[in-house]
């Protein structure tokens, strides 16, 4: 069911706590599921008690936020768990680009949820979805074929990028691509995030509107006025071995050229922050993140909100971040809609969930795809510096594609 904004009618909403489900993805019905899982812990959801394709455009932020109000204040919740992510919640993802169109919400007709040795259950509804669950379906043998650019293709366009760069036009943008992959079968959703799951436990795995990966990059956490963020870039394929990995993670701590990306990232994170903040806290050095496919230059960030702003608020003015686009923001994502050649849709836009008392997390869709029928769209990319090798950002973005590969492939 579609719900307009200015038509929205009453939801009944109950929370109720259940046992321990074990696997929440496991739960899942075929039709659409919705996730937010990392470590076995966050929500799931399916059916649709009120949907928002939001209009595209600078205004998009205010209007979703608007949507959610009305559907929110028209709710009627017995909410016996009281805590965030109880009582109706909404998935949603934003595309990167604020002119596309694409952005959708959807508050889910059943959301089960596990988080700090609690497990509860949302329906909404007189009638909640009774979902018959289908034994998982593979997609069987999967092709590739080129996306929007063939590779040598965009080691061009990387090439012009960094050009730009050392011309002064810019520090830093980040370019990605896709890669079209279709399967003999149409492809269970439910099987691409267990496998995730499984592989990825340090990410956060997600499902909305067809956009389904997982992501290292939590873009913000709001619990009450606490917010947390993880701020990744600069990024290294694994080693052949544990002596090559240490020396690739040891390497990668040390690159100037890395170490100058990471902190325009760490800097345009702490410039939109700390006007929402009263305290924000940022580390002096980065961290190293490991990852089955990648090693990540990694910072915790984290703070306090200094009004009632909601976690969207907060994702409205981090949106995009010098990760995902560049350095400085406005330049880079006009050199981006330039050279990119491609439609990033919901890739390296934000993904996530909120709930009535503006709690939520939302990261940023990367290692991702858009799955629709037998057709699935994945997307990788990375941040060009002036001194970037084609060659090696081509192969960077390679190692990336092989978490939703895997995901397909098993």
């Amino acid at each position: 069911m579609s719900v307009a904004l200015g038509t929205t009618r009453p939801l009944p909403v109950r929370t109720t706590p259940v046992r321990d489900p074990g696997n929440l993805l496991a739960s899942l019905p075929r039709t659409a599921p919705y996730a937010w899982v990392r470590h076995g812990e966050g929500l799931v959801g399916w059916g649709e008690a009120a949907r928002a394709e939001v209009p595209p455009g600078p205004g998009r932020f205010t209007w979703a936020r608007r949507w959610l109000s009305a559907v929110f204040a028209g709710a009627t919740v017995d909410d016996a768990v009281r805590t965030p992510g109880s009582g109706p919640v909404a998935f949603g993802t934003f595309t990167f680009d604020e002119d596309a169109p694409g952005s959708t919400l959807v508050v889910p007709q059943a959301v089960l949820a596990r988080k700090g040795g609690q497990a509860w259950l949302t329906t909404i509804g007189e009638d909640p979805p009774l979902e018959t669950f289908t034994p998982l379906a593979d997609p069987g043998r999967i092709s590739y074929g080129d996306g929007s650019l063939t590779a040598p293709e965009w080691e061009h366009v990387v090439a012009r990028a960094a050009q730009r760069i050392r011309d002064g036009e810019l520090e830093k943008v980040v370019l990605a691509r896709d890669l079209l992959a279709t399967a003999e079968h149409p492809i269970d959703v439910r099987l691409l995030l267990i496998r995730l799951a499984r592989r990825y436990p340090e990410c956060y795995t997600f499902s909305v509107a067809g956009l389904v990966g997982a992501t290292p990059e939590l873009l913000i956490r709001r619990t009450g006025q606490e917010i947390e963020s993880l701020v990744l870039a600069g990024t290294t394929p694994r080693g052949t071995g544990p002596a090559d990995d240490l020396a690739r993670g040891r390497a990668l701590l040390a690159s100037a050229k890395d170490r100058h990306e990471h902190e325009c990232a760490i800097a345009s994170v702490r410039q939109t922050l700390a006007p929402l903040c009263s305290s924000l806290r940022t580390p002096d050095e980065p961290e190293l993140m490991v990852l089955p496919n990648v090693q990540h230059l990694a910072s915790h960030v984290s703070g306090r909100l200094a009004d009632g702003a909601s976690v969207l608020d907060v994702v409205a003015a981090m949106h995009p971040t010098a990760a995902v686009g560049g350095t400085p923001t406005r330049t880079a994502i006009r050199v981006i809609r330039e050279l990119e050649g491609m439609d990033r849709a919901g890739y390296a836009g934000p993904v996530g969930w909120i709930d009535a008392h503006g709690d939520g997390e939302w990261g940023i869709a990367l290692r991702s795809g858009i799955v629709e029928g037998r057709q699935a769209r994945l997307f990788a990319g990375g941040g060009i510096m002036g001194d970037s090798d084609p060659t090696a950002e081509l192969a960077e973005a390679q190692a990336k594609f092989r978490v939703m590969q895997y995901a397909l492939e098993g």
